[in-house]
């Protein structure tokens, strides 16, 4: 029995010992395993940096590809380049009494004086802490020049709409977190003018064509013109711009392609011998587009520093607080002068959208903005208001002039295409282009068909 015991006792050491091996060995196994493992785990996160990296390039590739699409639907810019008028120029020759001095075309040919030295220039530009990139040089110092002391005047004016307008831009573009500063751009576009209307067509504060705007989903028919409405066409302006910026990741550029369009910008840059940089490719740009960023640059230089220039800010006309309603009805102005008792001057300046007087609630829901000391008594008349000389107001035959086109303050005609018209024709009959009306219209042939309403400007 003692045997057999003694025999178990060795077993069982002999087994634990046999245990202990293996237990070793098991383990510096799992560490050579878990070792393994480790490099493949490092490995394979490597590979998934590599693909997030390629996903990111490919996702801003693709937000590229879409931006440039959207603007290049139609190649030119808001302002088409198509035709020969220049609004940079165009807009400050009718915006200055006659007999001031103003010589745009040549500025970048001129030097102009200044009592100002660079170094204070250069100072005060570093100090604006501006977003956008901004370079002095001799073309921007006239530029600074020009808006701060020789159009003095004209500048107290426009500081004066400022007050209302900048506000209302800059919360746009704050909205789609881009450079507030941009907001500058409307006094170049327009002198803040919200019913400006060029030549070529190109209408409102931030001068959209015809095609562009509906691109960006301003409504335009017989009735409404949404590139006038001031929140409305400034919030298209901010989308325009991101998707500039996406294209050229270059605030510089997508401010140029804002006036000449991007493809415009693009060929300058393959002019250029593949350059990239707003002053490498302004010898190649278009010749109002050169002068584009410096007017920028001189106009957000001269709103920021008007003081030191001695220039004071004129009284503007516009209410200091505004209202807005929703309307749902048909609502004529003449209605809310009569029953409201708002001037329908005040009227037709918050609301120049509406191109015959007329809200066409009963189309979709239209906003109507008014000086904030009549809001009570619209409320209160309100329902009233849109029966008081209804049936005069909105005859058929009124309404059906109106969507006919016969009835317009000139700028604009609506013509309804009858049987055997022909494109041609039509711009000989209103002296205009079949290219022109074409672009008007966002046309890609010359096919009409009978019964379509086709924009012509004058």
């Amino acid at each position: 029995m003692k045997r057999f015991l003694c025999l178990i006792s060795l077993f069982l050491a002999f087994a634990s010992c046999l245990c202990n091996a293996q237990t070793k060995q098991s383990k510096a196994q799992l560490k050579e395993e878990n070792s393994a493992l480790k490099a493949k785990l490092d490995s394979m996160m490597t590979v998934l940096g590599n693909c997030q990296e390629q996903l990111t390039a490919t996702q801003e590739e693709l937000d590229k590809a879409n931006a440039l699409l959207v603007i290049e639907a139609h190649e030119d810019s808001p302002i088409s380049r198509e035709f020969s008028d220049s609004l940079l120029t165009h807009w400050y020759m009718c915006g200055f009494e006659e007999g001031e001095d103003v010589e745009l075309e040549n500025v970048d040919s001129v030097v102009y004086s200044s009592d100002v030295p660079d170094s204070v220039y250069i100072q005060r530009i570093k100090d604006m802490n501006c977003y956008i990139q901004i370079a002095y040089n001799e073309i921007v110092r006239n530029y600074i020049i020009l808006y701060s002391q020789r159009y003095r005047k004209w500048i107290g004016n426009i500081l004066g709409q400022c007050d209302f307008y900048l506000p209302i831009f800059k919360e746009t573009f704050n909205r789609y977190n881009l450079p507030e500063e941009l907001a500058v751009m409307a006094i170049i576009e327009s002198h803040l003018n919200p019913t400006a209307t060029s030549r070529a067509g190109a209408k409102g504060m931030w001068q959209f064509m015809y095609p562009t705007a509906k691109k960006y989903g301003l409504t335009i028919n017989s009735f409404v013109d949404e590139r006038m409405d001031v929140a409305k066409s400034a919030d298209a302006a901010a989308r325009y711009l991101r998707d500039a910026y996406r294209i050229f990741g270059d605030w510089n550029l997508a401010i140029s392609s804002y006036n000449c369009g991007a493809g415009n910008v693009k060929k300058a840059m393959v002019r250029s011998g593949g350059k990239t940089g707003f002053w490498d490719i302004y010898p190649y740009l278009p010749r109002e587009t050169r002068g584009y960023v410096p007017a920028f640059v001189g106009a957000l230089y001269t709103l920021t520093y008007h003081k030191e220039h001695g220039i004071v800010a004129q009284p503007s006309d516009m209410p200091v607080h505004v209202d807005t309603f929703h309307i749902n009805k048909m609502l004529h102005f003449q209605q809310i002068k009569e029953v409201v008792g708002v001037p329908e001057e005040d009227i037709r300046k918050l609301n120049p959208q509406y191109c015959h007087d007329i809200i066409p609630g009963n189309k979709g829901d239209y906003v109507l903005r008014l000086p904030h000391i009549y809001t009570d008594a619209f409320i209160e008349n309100e329902d009233t208001l849109y029966r008081h000389k209804a049936d005069t107001l909105f005859s058929p035959m009124t309404i059906k002039k109106i969507e006919d086109g016969a009835v317009g303050n000139g700028a604009r005609t609506v013509y309804t295409v009858k049987s055997g018209d022909t494109l041609g024709a039509i711009a000989r009959r209103y002296h205009t282009s079949v290219a022109s009306i074409q672009k008007w219209n966002g046309m890609r042939n010359t096919n009409l068909r009978i019964g379509q309403k086709l924009y012509i400007y004058r």
